[in-house]
């Protein structure tokens, strides 16, 4: 084998190496963006059906992302406290 042989496979491994450290630290954030954007169309949903349902009695919340995003990660606690700010603040 001569010098440029041994280079090219050296810099093949070492690219391999590379490639799958970069996948390696990406992969943690992609989960995280992943997970909110599920918490996020959870929250949409239940705004949804809170409007609607709400709509009757005089409830109702924006559709925003903010929103959804509190009422996703929180729950029913979180769409108390949106209400709260809404109504009383």
């Amino acid at each position: 084998m001569d010098a440029d042989m041994i280079a090219l496979a050296l810099m093949a491994v070492a690219a391999v190496l590379l490639l799958g450290l970069f996948i390696r630290i990406i992969r943690l954030p992609l989960k995280w963006l992943i997970k909110a954007a599920l918490h996020a169309a959870v929250g949409f949903v239940a705004l949804f059906v809170l409007n609607f349902i709400g709509s009757w009695v005089g409830i109702e919340l924006e559709l925003n992302l903010f929103n959804a995003l509190i009422t996703g990660v929180l729950g029913v606690p979180g769409v108390l406290i949106l209400l709260v700010f809404k109504y009383i603040l």
